[in-house]
């Protein structure tokens, strides 16, 4: 299969989400109540609902989304080029707006797919329920409501790796160190995305770790092709 999809036609992504308070405390009345119920299925042993807040980040109903980004693949007269551009801030409505548009105007066709890491148990779902909490119409790509399963063809790495094996989950990180995928070194992983941005205020971190996650993405589905992976030459940052 993998092998005749053209990765021109792919659009590789990656998103990061924190708690829509900065902490337990700061919940309303209504939604401590609310998170309190959603915790009652999670927490272990003497754990509280407060314990384990910062896995509200994890979930469409008490998240939201800081940052996309997006790579897309492309050969100009013999050269390859992997292009970067994300859409983030403080202010979720307009990032997701911003990329709504940009998935219309661009890809608005059954042509083209998403790829992400674990996209299809998160960061597609995570996309689809935000954009319709900000009352914002859903890009074709995202609007899979009533398609037969052969019509939604996305793809996910993770997925593509379990070949069907649906006991276990391999991280993004194990896999490119598995096929000797360079990784940038970064004193943060998925689990400080949270702190960064309440603690740190510090957004543009979490946007060089989120666009290295879109290169990974990428570099790990060629390996999967058999396909030489991107060079540091070949990838460009959108500053814009």
């Amino acid at each position: 299969m993998l092998e005749n999809i053209r990765l021109d036609r792919i659009v590789f992504l990656d998103i990061e989400t924190v708690s829509n308070y900065k902490t337990y405390q700061k919940l309303p009345k209504k939604w401590k109540k609310l998170w309190d119920k959603k915790a009652s299925f999670l927490i272990n042993n003497d754990e509280s609902p407060e314990d384990i807040y910062t896995k509200a980040a994890i979930y469409a109903e008490f998240g939201k989304v800081i940052c996309i980004s997006v790579g897309l693949y492309r050969e100009i007269n013999g050269k390859r080029q992997f292009r970067v551009k994300s859409f983030y801030g403080d202010n979720e409505k307009e990032l997701l707006s911003q990329f709504g548009e940009m998935l219309t105007k661009y890809f608005e066709s059954p042509n083209y797919l998403l790829c992400a890491h674990n996209g299809k148990e998160f960061d597609f779902p995570y996309l689809a329920r935000r954009i319709l909490v900000n009352q914002l119409p859903l890009p074709y790509l995202l609007d899979i409501a009533g398609r037969k399963p052969w019509e939604v063809q996305h793809l996910d790495t993770l997925q593509l790796w379990k070949f069907g094996d649906y006991k276990h989950y391999t991280s993004l990180d194990l896999l490119t160190a598995l096929f000797g995928i360079e990784s940038p070194k970064t004193d943060m992983d998925g689990s400080d995305v949270g702190r960064v941005y309440w603690e740190e205020g510090n957004l543009e971190k979490i946007v060089q770790y989120c666009e290295d996650d879109v290169i990974a993405i990428a570099q790990l589905l060629l390996a999967y092709k058999g396909v030489e992976g991107i060079k540091k030459s070949e990838i460009y940052r959108s500053k814009d």
